[in-house]
């Protein structure tokens, strides 16, 4: 309130009637005001009685509805905001990949039906972890799931082990669809040089331990190593010395305890290399049902290069291992070396190439070459799709050529053919990009000479596989 100091010293000059009326008029004054300060506490005290309260409710103020949607929105944010938090670092990746395939009657094991049709899902789930830090030191959890059904098309005797590598089930059987612990593995990075700085490192030593599928980490293919997207037969999916030959020894499914030691230099991006060096259980050390000595051990080099400005990779590797099985199911050790290259050539061209030689062991094939390529469909308007075509021969090795006809390998009481020269077997796929998650994609494969068996006529499968990718 503001008061009139010279109209009120005005009035009491006038006279006692003047001042008691304005006496009166500031009384009312005071009365309006008092009124006033009470009004504003009731609604003080009727707001810290909503407020003290998270509900809603058509009753309150509407300054009350607004400060609570605020202060929701508020805590939903920091809510998100911790959840982020937690969650930096983790990574999912599923797969589900369906097959359905055809082979011609030439193609069956004795007294088989006149053609066999099968059909086969498998689901992969990964989960990437962080590790922990020790300093500039960083560890990574890497876990994988893996279920399914269906064992795929059987096929007379041939050197390359399937023509459906998504082909998985478990012992228990088909009527079970069980997942098992594929991988679970930790792994360490530290950058060198050992200054503290991360921003400067171009070099690093990853060492890796636990349940490992080691072609994650050796005989890598950019055009040739993912049967749930590429090729699907086994001798162009990894090495067949190593794969189809068996040379490898892990579990039913292909995986083996390990430990790798990794060296990456990256000073020039365009001629990046590295050094990797693996030691695996083998037989009965792969499923941790028997001693882990004589191991599976890989050492590989590797290299990007560039060709007229394109990228390429190239890589070069020895393997040995003291538990390799032969032909003859006598255990003794193996050992070879192999190439993995690929490189583009245009820039929608990728070519690739293998190369198995083995060294040592008794083994039904001891020469394996396998080539292709793979067109992505720019060229006509399908950027997101694919065709990929490859070729490989395997040859019979001398031992199994001399030794084939006085043995029964397939167990129908009958000795084998006698093997010599070469399995040669040809895929051509094409991959076409329904959506963003889902791809089909047509196949075809053939095999002449299978296992090495001049007179046995030539093995044709056909199929279709769909896969569902997040």
């Amino acid at each position: 309130m503001q008061l009139k100091p010279i109209a009120l010293a005005a009035a009491l000059v006038a006279g006692p009637a003047a001042a008691s009326d304005d006496m009166k008029a500031v009384l009312a004054e005071m009365k309006r005001l008092a009124d006033r300060v009470e009004a504003l506490e009731k609604q003080n005290k009727e707001l810290e009685k909503s407020l003290a309260s998270e509900r809603l409710s058509e009753k309150e103020p509407e300054i009350v509805t607004r400060l609570k949607a605020v202060e929701f929105q508020t805590l939903s944010m920091q809510k998100q905001a911790r959840q982020i938090e937690a969650l930096e670092g983790i990574s999912v990746g599923a797969s589900l990949t369906a097959v359905g395939q055809r082979a011609s009657r030439d193609g069956l094991p004795a007294g088989a039906a006149s053609r066999q049709s099968r059909a086969n899902y498998r689901g992969d789930v990964s989960v990437t972890l962080p590790g922990g830090e020790m300093g500039d030191i960083e560890g990574k959890i890497f876990t994988h799931f893996r279920f399914g059904q269906g064992n795929g098309v059987g096929l007379r005797p041939t050197y390359t082990s399937t023509p459906n590598t998504t082909a998985f089930e478990t012992n228990a059987g088909p009527d079970d669809s069980f997942a098992i612990l594929a991988q679970a593995w930790y792994q360490l990075t530290v950058p060198l040089p050992r200054d503290g700085l991360k921003a400067n490192s171009k070099e690093h030593i990853h060492l890796t331990a636990g349940k490992i599928d080691s072609f994650v980490f050796f005989d890598q293919n950019a055009a040739a190593d993912d049967e749930s997207t590429k090729f699907l037969n086994n001798a162009f999916v990894h090495n067949p010395l190593l794969d189809s030959g068996g040379d490898i020894r892990a579990d039913a499914y292909g995986f083996a305890p390990g430990a790798i030691f990794q060296y990456v230099n990256e000073r020039n991006k365009d001629t990046a290399w590295g050094l990797s060096l693996g030691a695996f259980g083998s037989g009965p050390g792969s499923n941790f049902s028997g001693s882990l000595g004589k191991p599976y051990i890989i050492a590989q080099a590797d290299t990007t290069w560039r060709w007229n400005h394109l990228p390429g990779n190239y890589r070069a590797y020895l393997w040995t291992n003291g538990r390799g099985l032969g032909y003859d199911g006598i255990e003794r050790r193996h050992s070879g070396f192999g190439l993995s290259i690929d490189q583009k050539v245009a820039d929608y061209v990728t070519l690739f190439g293998r190369y198995g030689h083995q060294g040592a062991g008794q083994v039904r094939f001891d020469r394996a070459l396998t080539v292709g390529a793979e067109i992505a469909g720019n060229a006509w308007g399908r950027g997101a799709d694919s065709l990929g075509a490859a070729f490989g021969v395997l040859r019979t090795s001398s031992d199994y050529r001399r030794d084939s006809a006085t043995l029964d390998l397939d167990g129908d009481g009958v000795l084998d053919p006698r093997a010599s020269g070469t399995e040669r077997i040809g895929e051509i796929y094409y991959r076409f990009r329904v959506n963003s998650l889902l791809e089909l994609t047509p196949d075809f494969q053939f095999i002449q000479r299978p296992g090495g068996d001049g007179g046995a006529p030539t093995i044709k499968v056909v199929g279709l596989r769909a896969r569902l990718g997040f």
